[in-house]
């Protein structure tokens, strides 16, 4: 089976170039070592960098939208392979069941949401799926303290801190990930399997 990582990341470029930068070199960086990205779908912000750079290296590239997106101009009209699902909550399901880890770039509201999705389902034991956060620019430095606030205020365990691989390059947080995947990763629990019939459609 062919790896793919999931990498969430913004609508937005972020006021620092950096933030775009690093979304290209993550994606050109999965396409160079084999594996395959998915991600939101989108063609615009940091989601559209990561998503070019993967399809100009020779990756493969799955973007997985809603069906509330997928008429207008938010769709990336040439990646591999565009997923439309009915809504957030199947994007979540399906893009966590064609991965094999995780990275979540500098993003939004949305981002550190699914961020803390595939964390707290790990430290549940659903999962054991790798997941990566990119520091681009210090930009997760607060979160990361206030993780560490969490644990020291005793309402977050240290293992589960540190599920977390962290770097604020991306070559080194690919080695962390990469080498965290196991042969097979599969839901711990069958209830929290995603439905197929939340896909709607493939596009090309």
């Amino acid at each position: 089976m062919k790896k793919r990582i999931s990498v969430f990341c913004g609508s937005s470029t972020g006021n620092d170039p950096r933030y775009l930068h690093q979304a290209a070199t993550v994606g050109a960086l999965l396409a160079e070592r084999g594996v395959g990205v998915v991600y939101g779908g989108a063609g615009y912000g940091t989601m559209g960098a990561l998503a070019d750079a993967a399809l100009a290296a020779g990756g493969d590239v799955i973007g997985v939208i809603t069906r509330e997106s997928a008429g207008g101009a938010a769709p990336h009209r040439g990646i591999n392979q565009l997923q439309v699902v009915a809504d957030t909550h199947a994007r979540k399901a399906r893009m966590f069941q064609l991965s094999q880890g995780f990275i979540a770039l500098p993003g939004g509201a949305g981002t550190v949401e699914e961020l803390f999705e595939v964390w707290t389902s790990a430290d549940l034991g659903m999962h054991a799926k790798p997941i990566g956060l990119l520091d681009t620019n210090g930009y997760y430095r607060m979160l990361l303290r206030f993780t560490d606030h969490m644990v020291s205020e005793g309402f977050l365990r240290e293992k589960c801190r540190d599920r977390l691989h962290i770097a604020v390059n991306p070559a080194a947080l690919l080695d962390k990930v990469l080498a965290a995947l196991e042969p097979q990763n599969h839901y711990g629990n069958p209830a929290t399997r995603p439905a197929e019939s939340g896909l709607l459609s493939e596009i090309g």
